[in-house]
């Protein structure tokens, strides 16, 4: 009888100690914003990637000038640190982690008038920036994205011109191909990996912002026409979670600083308008941590060193 009495117990006290456990998880309220602890420099128009469970918000543009600065901010703890300085000011560069490697590509120091195609990887083991093979094209307001460890550096602009080239780079070979062009040449698109299909969301056409939305297929080295954003702009805010493309924020044709949100469902070829952001923001940094989209800094307009730029950390929990 005591042997039974103390099974029972012990059962018991396991079912409260469980009951408290359950009690203490906070729940996840989908479709709303937070903020975080403010980035140490304002910064708009940052190479941004994810290594490790820390976000990296690297060069970009303050008020007057490009910057090489990479700050550091860690979401478990709501805090920011420094890392070792990117070799060269730069604003406007695309950015892609492969293998716990960040690599920062392309871009410019001045708004587009000095163009870079260079690529330079960070390695968090080691701390330091290595220089990689340079990007035939160079580009600056360009985006990238994985697919099988192989960054796909798509869109940009060039001497005036609002770019269709697609480039890919092998870190394994460190070595580019070139692929199928966009369907439509433009600059700041917002772009993402979903399952197999790389999605190309808006960004600035040669006529201006018309919410132009494609789809590459890599099996098939080939671009197909979806869906327009409804709401056409450039430089969002994006990142891919959970079968959807996410874009907060941007810039409308006028320059101006958006706060639409909205989500792009691939399977559906459907957009769906989501909570806006607390502040309206161009151009900030954008990463994807344990499927929570992060929007960092960014600016007032679309306009480099006429406006304000912002140290905020917006969160939005899909």
């Amino acid at each position: 009888m005591k042997t039974a009495f103390r099974l029972l117990l012990a059962s018991l006290l396991f079912l409260g100690t469980a009951s408290l456990v359950k009690a203490q998880t906070p729940e996840v309220t989908h479709n709303t914003w937070t903020s975080g602890t403010p980035m140490p420099v304002a910064t708009s128009f940052q190479a941004s990637g994810v290594v490790k469970g820390q976000i990296y918000e690297v060069g970009g543009y303050s008020e007057s000038a490009a910057i090489a600065n990479t700050q550091i901010y860690n979401p478990a703890t709501n805090s920011w640190s420094t890392g070792p300085a990117l070799p060269t000011a730069t604003g406007q560069a695309a950015s892609a982690v492969v293998k716990n490697i960040l690599y920062v590509i392309g871009g410019s120091n001045n708004g587009g008038g000095n163009l870079f195609n260079a690529v330079w990887a960070y390695n968090p083991k080691t701390k330091a920036w290595t220089s990689k093979a340079a990007m035939p094209t160079a580009r600056c307001s360009v985006a990238a994205a994985v697919q099988n460890n192989i960054i796909y550096v798509i869109g940009g602009y060039a001497n005036g011109t609002r770019l269709n080239t697609v480039e890919a780079y092998d870190p394994a070979t460190d070595t580019w191909t070139e692929e199928a062009p966009l369907l439509a040449g433009k600059s700041e698109p917002a772009v993402g990996t979903v399952g197999t299909t790389i999605v190309a969301a808006g960004g600035y056409t040669q006529s201006g912002d018309d919410g132009d939305n494609e789809g590459y297929d890599v099996t098939t080295n080939s671009w197909t026409s979806f869906n327009a954003d409804p709401t056409a702009r450039n430089g969002a805010c994006f990142g891919s979670v959970k079968g959807s493309l996410y874009v907060a924020g941007g810039g409308g044709n006028n320059a101006e600083a958006l706060s639409v949100t909205e989500s792009f469902e691939v399977s559906k070829d459907a957009w769906k308008t989501l909570a806006p952001m607390p502040l309206a923001a161009g151009i900030p940094g954008s990463a994807v941590y344990k499927n929570v989209l992060y929007c960092i800094g960014g600016a007032g307009s679309g306009y480099v060193f006429q406006n304000t730029v912002y140290d905020n950390v917006q969160i939005y929990q899909p």
